[in-house]
């Protein structure tokens, strides 16, 4: 399969020196491409990783959360805790701000600032301390869900970028690249195919020249 070459080249010595300024800045190009994506790459295994052990979590404190509010409905009764379940404070609100992982904007819960200690706004005086047990593990739970989203958010926005990063690679290496390469060597060989062309015509010239001479 022959070479492809760009289109509309002019076998120049200037178009020559044009493109392989162009084939070093498309090699420079391929080479921080690859380093972007082998960056992202790392970072999103990592964020998965993390994924994995917040649900891990979540799971085993949905058990116990869920185990303190069934002992919290059988000291209590299902209908007291329910009206107890009224007067709960909800989350606070929540900030954003934005994480730069090489050039790619994720925006970024600020959970930091979220306080999962704050007391209840219900009484005490009939209440139970599996109750509160309950209340304090499942605002917990609120908070690592929303860790949870935060971080899904964050492998959905690498996955797009990670994807789009391959693509500029792919094209660099499999595309432009080669045809830089087949483009320069096209050049070359009608250049030396000139200079031979030229150095025949010269020598003939020179021949019919010493032979009127004689």
């Amino acid at each position: 399969m022959a070479e492809q070459i760009l289109e509309g080249v002019n076998p120049t010595r200037m178009e020559l020196l044009e493109i392989r300024k162009k084939l070093i800045l498309a090699e420079k190009g391929h080479k921080l491409l690859e380093e972007k994506r082998d960056a992202l790459v790392d970072r999103f295994f990592d964020i998965i990783d993390k994924r994995k052990e917040i649900k891990k979590t979540l799971d085993q404190n949905f058990t116990t959360a869920y185990r303190s509010l069934i002992q919290a409905q059988m000291f209590l009764g299902e209908q007291q805790v329910n009206l107890f379940s009224h007067e709960i404070c909800p989350l606070e609100d929540i900030s954003f701000s934005t994480d730069n992982i090489m050039g790619v904007k994720i925006p970024v819960m600020n959970l930091a600032d979220m306080h999962p200690t704050v007391e209840p706004a219900y009484g005490f005086l009939h209440s139970t301390a599996k109750l509160d047990d309950a209340y304090l593990q499942f605002r917990e739970i609120g908070r690592q869900l929303l860790e949870l989203a935060d971080i899904e958010s964050s492998i959905k926005s690498l996955t797009i970028e990670i994807e789009k990063t391959k693509r500029r690679v792919n094209v660099l290496e499999n595309t432009l690249i080669p045809k830089l390469l087949a483009t320069i060597k096209y050049i070359e060989m009608q250049l030396e195919e000139r200079e031979r062309e030229d150095f025949f015509r010269r020598k003939r010239i020179k021949a019919l020249m010493e032979a009127k001479k004689e």
